[in-house]
């Protein structure tokens, strides 16, 4: 009589099978999530950095050129924002550079540069570069009609008008003078 059923090591083989399979599970949730959770957080530091241009914009004032620092707390974690405005070279062109990094739970917000010689620097997690004019107002509110329709001088002067030059005002091919052919109508 024959015994039927797996015996030990088959038994055996077929968990260490299943427990490599469930491991390589388990690594590819966990790195999942750590992907998810960096995208969040460098979503957030580039809103952070797109946000402070837009304060800047926004100040009507002009800023003076310098290297700021300033904690900010957004999403509930603390960021720590570093701006930097210099001179673009243009004019009186000013160049923002903003970048933002994430603080760590309990760590104090540093001035630009400043690093503990024990730890490495951390990364930006996100950065904006954004440039200020010297004429700082808010819109108007008034747009420009962009239609092809507009007359007048567009954004690239000239423009508008008669467009095939016979200065009969239309704007298209042939000449106004109203036969099909769009000649003069003198007959050949």
């Amino acid at each position: 009589m024959k015994a039927r059923g797996f015996t030990l090591i088959e038994v055996m083989v077929a968990l260490f099978v299943i427990a490599l399979g469930v491991g390589a599970l388990l690594t590819t949730l966990v790195s999942a999530a750590d992907n998810v959770a960096y995208l969040r957080d460098r979503s957030f530091a580039q809103w952070i950095a797109f946000n402070r241009l837009a304060e800047i914009r926004l100040a009507g004032t002009r800023p003076a050129a310098g290297t700021r620092t300033e904690p900010v707390e957004y999403a509930g974690q603390n960021w720590n924002v570093v701006q930097t405005i210099s001179e673009a070279g243009i004019g009186d062109l000013l160049r923002v550079d903003v970048q933002v990094v994430r603080l760590r739970a309990g760590e104090p917000a540093r001035a630009a540069g400043q690093k503990e010689e024990a730890e490495a620097p951390q990364s930006s997690l996100g950065r904006a570069i954004g440039f200020i004019g010297p004429s700082l107002a808010r819109a108007s509110g008034i747009s420009p009609d962009w239609s092809p329709r507009a007359t007048g001088p567009g954004p690239g002067g000239g423009g508008g008008g008669d467009r095939d030059g016979d200065s009969d005002g239309d704007r298209g091919g042939g000449d106004g003078g109203g036969d099909a052919d769009g000649g003069s109508g003198d007959a050949q």
